[in-house]
């Protein structure tokens, strides 16, 4: 196990751009590399480079019309991030535990599609999706595109557990022009089912053996926008064997990220698990693949391979500057919160300002990043880090222990 933490200068907080009670994240000086040798298991090499959705009555065989009356689907194969092979990283071997598991779904509540690409339509995702439930495809013996014409928005009240799994044979496609999945307790639009929306238990949504490609949640402000792919705030989020391709936010924007995830809020400060899934080709303001505020997470035997932080003047904005450009792959900001890495890739992201892999600041310095039997190479930081690929302010004063 290794786990990174850097003393650097304590800086002063930015203000929120969603309600919440910690504070955010502070502006990060440059700071150069600091010359530790990396370990045998963290090899890195720096290198230059709104509207509701009416709840449906539940029932299965949710199939639409012809693909061109309801939102098209193409029978293609899948995008395929590493050129066809596996989700992950097959060569991770870091134990799963229970609760980051596939959910079993051999007793499905409802089917999208009735044994043809033409019945699985983002119509009928759209209604699953808000019906809740374990939720499988039938989409014929082959491997088909959705094509998304609406996000797929989660109904509070309906669950309280939601699970897609796609069998591996499924892409929901944003087509660049929309999110794909939403989820946010606080939204009363989507229902508010308890007095503290910020932390309650459901619904738990999982989304497994699944491609999510070309989400784009440019101009999406709900909360602070970003999650290109999925929007999570509040209930738990589980990503299992998942592919996520080509997804977009916003461009600039201080705190704002996550091109394929961005997550606000889990109950009772639970992780959000991501096991045996593939992030490639993210572009965001920070976090082309993942972005949260004080939320924990598990990224497990998984692959993060050429993500973007595209931003520019970092967190506050530098003057003259929209902000952004930090955690090339992975942004994590907030106070209290943990990031675990294990049995993981991160190669080839880059970051315009910090953390060309990781940008992780937990402001009270109580958050702790480990990283554990996991490669990181190739992913430049242009502006500043800590560690190489790295920039972190949490727990701890050693580089590596």
């Amino acid at each position: 196990m290794v786990a990174l933490g850097v003393a650097v200068t304590l800086l002063s907080a930015c203000g929120p751009s969603v309600p919440r009670a910690d504070p955010r994240s502070v502006q990060p000086p440059v700071v150069p590399a600091d010359g530790a040798a990396p370990s045998a298991e963290v090899a890195e090499q720096p290198g230059g480079q709104p509207g509701g959705q009416a709840t449906p009555p539940a029932r299965t065989g949710l199939g639409g019309g012809p693909s061109g009356a309801t939102g098209g689907t193409r029978p293609v194969a899948p995008a395929a991030p590493t050129g066809g092979a596996p989700t992950g990283n097959p060569a991770g071997a870091v134990a799963v535990p229970a609760a980051a598991r596939a959910v079993d779904t051999s007793r499905p509540t409802r089917t999208v599609g009735t044994g043809t690409p033409a019945s699985c339509t983002s119509t009928a995702v759209v209604r699953a999706v808000a019906a809740g439930g374990i939720i499988t495809f039938d989409c014929g013996p082959d491997p088909v595109t959705i094509e998304m014409r609406a996000t797929a928005k989660v109904r509070n009240a309906n669950g309280p557990q939601v699970v897609l799994d796609g069998g591996g044979k499924v892409t929901l496609s944003g087509q660049g022009k929309r999110r794909i999945l939403y989820l946010n307790t606080c939204d009363p639009l989507q229902g508010w089912t308890t007095t503290h929306c910020q932390n309650q238990d459901h619904p738990r949504l999982t989304v497994q053996n699944l491609v999510f490609a070309n989400g784009d949640a440019t101009g999406q402000r709900t909360d602070g926008g970003g999650g290109g792919a999925i929007f999570v705030r509040g209930g738990r989020l589980k990503v299992v064997n998942s592919h996520f391709v080509d997804n977009r936010c916003d461009r600039t924007g201080p705190d704002l990220g996550g091109a394929a995830i961005r997550v606000l809020d889990q109950h009772d400060n639970q992780p959000v698990y991501v096991v045996n899934s593939s992030f490639t080709g993210g572009s965001c303001a920070n976090g082309g693949a993942l972005s949260s505020i004080g939320v924990s997470w598990e990224v497990l035997n998984s692959t993060l391979r050429r993500n973007t932080a595209v931003g520019e003047g970092a967190n506050p904005a530098r003057p003259g500057t929209p902000g952004g450009g930090s955690g090339g792959a992975i942004y994590a900001d907030g106070n209290e919160f943990s990031v675990r890495i294990a049995g993981s890739t991160i190669e080839d992201n880059q970051a315009k300002e910090g953390g060309g892999a990781i940008f992780f600041v937990s402001n009270n310095r109580t958050g702790t990043l480990r990283i554990e039997k996991s490669t990181l190479r190739r992913n430049p930081s242009r502006g500043f880090e800590t560690h190489p690929g790295i920039f972190y302010q949490g727990s701890g004063n050693n580089p590596l222990r």
